[in-house]
């Protein structure tokens, strides 16, 4: 029977109704083939990266070399060798108090808040639950699973302890009750169970620690009490030697208590490891108290013991310390953040061997940091996860897919002279697991910007993601020493570098960057190091309001201004701009106005002494915008980049601006108002008057020319927009919403600040094309940018480069408005141009030279380029390209050069998109969109028809709209978290080949051999005793618990489950196979063995048969 696909059926009916009521023009074009259907998306998650948020407690599997971590919002990270990491997610959401490996099993056991143990298969790609226990009359303090054991113990809020078999997650009949175990006399509760452990070389014991400070050794066959230790301060931790005789505490008055078992009056030793010693042989002062403690053993030398807390009351302000112990020694390490856990790596999982610690984990609120307790000073280890995405808040990001080849290895070259030294120079000891096997290889590149002004560049290939390069965009602007110092420009209160949008041109390796103090830097690659010389700097003066509307003024200033002298240049209907040598920007050399309000002043100061520029990007250009009239410059909301022609284009609410980043002049500076044009059917008139400008949550603009030029900013004062709407409420109030998150202010959202309420128009979306300036169907492309308006206005601005690039630098750029496009309902998020094929023409560009190179060099680079062909022109009266263009709301496809809609799409009603990217897709293009309500949707090409729509995230935040973005081959990411970047993908391709790509927790090794007893300890009985847990605790023996105590909750069985199981076969295959490689040489072993005995038994048999015959004719006087 053929299967029903209701996908097809939805693709009928929408490209049947998304294609009626279409122009001539438009049917003409209907006949545009497109490959992309239904069939080609899937949306999943793929991978999350980062340190995990908030996280709660650790453990490690010292066979299979695996760490894991829990959040206290039910999250589970695991971690192997570099690029095996693994996230899963309790779907109650509770913290996780507490992990438990089963060595070498392939198996964790989680303890929540929410009182709930879960058993995760870790035998598999993607982890499941096996099994749960809810309790419900008891609240869970702490777990122990003993090595090669299957009986957890669970310690209770209540003082008692029961007893879990984790094969079938059952509860035992024998349990522990508090009352029996402390002594009679006592009159008061000895508080939760904040330790159990079982004695290393006694299994039949178990020392059970209560929080009042009693410690009490436990005999489970008897079901009593061998010994009670009594100690005044409360206990946080306990901690074996490997020979089962003592044990050490640590208290909460910032001590150490080391017990002999054989001794419970009092401890044999108590120190205080960071208490002042009085003279007069008193008590020392208390101090804080020690958290945890670990006593680990060596053969070779003396035991270490780590430990953290316990500092003295006195070190006020001090940072969160790591205490090692070895001998007489003591080291204190400072950490960067609190710790929240720490695990002592040894050599042996076996407890009642000698520990040999080779290395301490210490997990840290925000950081994970791995000592090396081998090497003199104690290093750390290079830790090769990406962890350190959030060392400064991200504030925007941008992912590129199938980039140019090349890249990465450039990217890592001039990085890898970035790293720190000082490093541990063994190899990173959690080391587990195996990559994919994908065969997804093409180059991926995140690039993340952040609130200290830091770009890192990020290799995302194949699932993974490692730290490339780090450039430090602050270092082109002085700081200020001191708060007297801090210039009273600054329109931000702090993090006034941080980044706020940025462009990339992978090609040409080109990058561009606005930031939140309203400053754009434009970056060129370079491999080799340049010569230090004073930052060449531009100011650009934007000013959109005047006092009259009907009649602006005309005759406003203009001044171009460089930290350094560089050539004027003459723009296009002007005179040349002078250029002036001003030392410093927003220094003395602002001058305030007439009036005394703040004027021609940049919000930050550009460094003045020259700058020596290392290997990677390097600084071409810096322009800010300045104050005008006591008015603080605008966000900016917009910015884009070309190599082929030289110029950055940005915009903000006042308009938008054009610079010629070779020749370091301001080409355009026009108002929203002028794009529009005097008779453009599209502009909007004022419908109120704007109120004054609120100064606290804009950013610089600058400006440039001291000529007066028809390129000058002429806007109305009331800005030219329509009255707010219900759509803008809505927005405003999904800002609002999740206003608590946002870690900076709101004038630092990038891509969404169109969602601001603002009255005026902003220009929020460039796109550099070579398309039809005019209507006219004779015409021939040339080099256009597309602009966006907040208010769906699609504007052409033709550009006109001089011929030849020898007349490049010497002869100005021209660029003319040529009118509206288009017009859609809500803001302009992107724009692209389609062929008549329906395929992508991309922007040309300049492939990379060196800046820095040879002349010889840089002209055999540049005879390798060619300018991408141009698209064909108009023939016969015929459209030859399509302008896709979407916003907010909807997306239309306009044909060119006529400009008539062809196809439209309404994406949404109800809500708004956030972001919208035209993406390639299986060899063929479509729209990509995330939207406010938690959407994500794709729309075919030209048609619009819709391909996907998927409820991704129903309850979205200000953090994941700054930060989601959408790349080609069906790959996206977001910041889920403040330190986690969560990967998906909507390409059913990658969906399908996803258990092949994602690495393998589980490998199959052999567990070491337990240690050897020794002759004497085995003749004499001082060997560990083993217990036959299953007598005391099965069924048959301790009976069934309560029913009502706990409650039990089979695994999922879900179809991701499933796929997990059938992913782990290959795992349990290679483990069997192992298995039968020992049996098998074990029944040769055997066989060898059994043919000795016969022939051992044939030689005798032969034997006796002679005897007999030599001696059966004899008489026994004979013999």
């Amino acid at each position: 029977m053929k299967k029903f696909n209701i996908r097809k059926v939805l693709d009928g009916l929408t490209s049947s109704s998304s294609s009626a009521a279409h122009t001539g023009a438009a049917k003409e074009n209907d006949a545009v083939p497109e490959s992309l259907q239904s069939e080609h998306f899937q949306l999943c998650k793929t991978v999350r990266h980062g340190f995990p948020h908030q996280p709660s407690s650790m453990a490690f599997d010292p066979v299979q070399k695996i760490l894991a971590v829990g959040t206290l919002n039910g999250a589970l990270r695991l971690f192997g060798r570099a690029g095996v990491e693994c996230y899963c997610q309790h779907e109650s959401g509770a913290g996780v108090i507490q992990l438990q490996f089963l060595i070498n099993e392939g198996a964790l056991v989680s303890a929540l808040a929410d009182d709930s143990i879960h058993l995760w298969n870790l035998r598999q790609k993607i982890p499941a639950i096996l099994h749960s226990l809810k309790f419900n009359r008891e609240r869970i303090t702490y777990c122990h699973l003993p090595f090669q054991s299957k009986w957890l113990y669970i310690g209770t809020e209540r003082g008692n302890i029961h007893i879990v078999n984790v094969e079938s997650f059952t509860l035992s009949g024998y349990v522990i009750m508090w009352n029996k175990a402390i002594e009679l006399s006592t009159k008061t509760h000895p508080g939760p169970v904040v330790h159990i452990s079982d004695n290393p070389m006694d299994e039949g014991k178990l020392l059970i620690g209560f929080e009042c400070g009693v410690v009490v050794l436990w005999d489970l066959k008897s079901k009593k009490a061998d010994c009670r230790y009594n100690y005044d301060e409360a206990i946080h931790s306990v901690d074996w030697h490997h020979e089962g005789k003592q044990f050490v505490c640590s208290h909460s008055d910032g001590t150490l208590t080391t017990w002999n078992i054989r001794t419970p009056a009092k401890p044999t030793q108590i120190i205080t490891p960071h208490g002042k010693q009085p003279k007069d042989g008193k008590k020392p002062e208390p101090c804080k108290p020690i958290l945890k403690v670990e006593y680990k053993t060596t053969r070779a030398g003396d035991p270490f013991m780590v430990l953290s807390g316990g500092l003295s009351y006195d070190t006020v302000g001090r940072r969160a310390c790591l205490t090692v112990m070895h001998g007489k020694s003591t080291a204190v390490l400072e950490m960067d953040f609190p710790i929240v856990d720490f695990l002592t790596l040894c050599e042996t999982p076996y407890p009642n061997d000698f520990q040999e610690p080779y290395a301490v984990v210490v997990l840290l609120e925000r950081d994970l940091v791995v000592i090396d307790l081998g090497q003199i000073g104690y290093p750390i280890f290079e830790n090769p996860y990406p962890l350190s995405i959030h060392e400064s808040p991200v504030t925007c990001c941008e992912y590129f897919a199938d980039c140019p080849a090349e890249l990465i290895p450039a990217l890592y070259s001039v990085g890898s002279r970035q790293k720190r030294q000082g490093y541990s120079k063994k190899d990173w000891p959690i080391n587990g697991g195996n990559w994919g096997q994908g065969t997804q290889s093409y180059p991926e590149i995140v690039i993340t910007g952040h609130a200290d002004g830091t770009i890192k560049f990020w290799d995302a290939s194949a699932l993974m993601l490692q730290v490339l390069y780090k450039l430090k965009t602050a270092k082109v602007f002085e700081r200020a020493r001191g708060k007297e110092e801090k210039a009273n420009t600054d329109i931000v209160d702090e993090d006034p570098f941080a980044i706020q949008t940025l462009c990339w041109c992978p090609e040409s390796r080109m990058l561009c960057v606005a930031g939140v103090s309203a400053h754009v830097i434009v970056y060129r690659f370079s491999k080799q190091e340049a010569a230090a010389a004073n930052v060449q700097l531009l100011e650009v003066r934007m000013q959109c309001e005047l006092s009259d509307t009907d009649s602006p003024d005309t005759g406003g200033e203009q001044t171009p201004t460089q930290a350094s002298s560089v050539p004027p240049s003459p723009q296009e209907g002007d005179a040349p701009a002078t250029a002036s040598n001003q030392p410093s920007a927003g220094g003395n050399g602002s001058n305030p106005s007439s009036d005394g309000h703040r004027d021609n002043m940049p919000c930050l100061q550009v460094r003045g002494s020259p700058l020596k520029q290392s290997p990677g990007y390097q600084v071409e250009l810096v322009v800010q915008l300045v104050w005008v009239s006591g008015e603080p410059p605008q966000p900016i909301t917009s910015l884009a980049i070309n190599s082929s022609y030289g110029l950055v284009v940005f915009g903000n609410s006042n308009g938008m601006a054009v610079v010629d980043y070779l020749q370091k002049t301001l080409l355009l500076n026009l108002g929203t108002s002028e794009l529009h044009g005097a008779s453009e059917p599209y502009q909007r008139q004022p419908c109120s008057p704007r109120k004054a400008r609120q100064p606290s949550g804009a950013l610089c603009d600058s400006s440039d020319g001291p000529n007066a030029a028809e390129e000058r900013c002429k806007s109305p004062n009331s800005g030219s927009t329509s009255p707010c709407n219900s759509d803008d409420e809505r927005k405003a109030k999904f800002m609002k919403k999740d206003s608590k998150d946002i870690s900076f202010n709101r004038s630092r959202s990038s891509s969404v600040t169109s969602i601001d309420r603002e009255s005026r128009e902003a220009v929020c979306a460039f796109c550099f094309c070579e398309t039809f300036p005019r209507k006219s169907t004779d015409g021939v492309p040339g080099p256009c940018v597309l602009v966006g308006t907040s208010q769906g206005s699609v504007m052409l601005l033709a550009i006109s480069l001089p011929p030849g690039d020898d007349q490049r630098l010497i002869q100005p750029v021209g660029i003319s408005s040529c009118g509206t496009v288009a017009r859609l309902k809500g803001g302009i998020l992107t724009m692209a141009l389609l062929d008549a094929a329906g395929a992508a023409l991309p922007a040309s560009y300049e492939p990379w030279y060196d800046p820095n190179a040879s002349d010889e060099e840089k002209e055999k680079e540049r005879s390798r380029w060619r300018r991408p062909a141009s698209p064909p022109s108009s023939q016969e009266g015929h459209d030859s390209q399509f302008a896709v263009l979407c916003s907010e709301k909807q997306a239309k496809v306009v044909a060119m050069p006529s400009q008539t809609r062809v196809h439209k799409h309404n994406i949404t009603e109800s809500s708004f998109v956030l972001r919208a990217d035209v993406v390639q897709m299986a060899g063929a293009n479509c729209i990509a969109c995330f939207c406010a309500n938690g959407h994500i949707m794709t729309l075919s090409l030209p048609s619009l028809r819709p391909l996907l729509d998927v409820n991704y995230l129903p309850l979205t935040d200000m953090r994941i709209a700054r930060t989601f973005c959408f790349s080609n081959l069906g790959q996206a990411l977001y910041l889920t978290s403040p330190m986690e970047v969560q990967r998906i993908t909507y390409s059913q391709e990658t969906c399908d080949n996803l258990q092949e790509m994602l690495s393998e927790l589980f490998t199959p090794v052999e567990t070491p051999e337990a240690p050897n007893r020794g002759f004497f300890k085995g003749l004499f009985g001082g060997g560990a005793q083993s217990l036959d847990r299953e007598d005391l605790f099965g069924e048959t023996a301790s009976g069934k618990a309560s029913r009502s105590l706990a409650q039990h909750i089979p695994g999922p069985g879900n179809m991701e489950g499933m796929k997990g199981a059938a992913s782990g076969v290959v795992g349990d295959l290679a483990r069997a196979r192992v298995a039968l490689d020992e049996r098998g040489q074990k029944l040769g072993e055997l066989e060898e063995r059994t043919a000795a005995m016969m022939s051992s038994a044939e030689s005798f048999s032969k034997h006796a048969h002679d005897m007999m015959q030599k001696y059966k004719d004899k008489k026994w006087y004979q013999l």
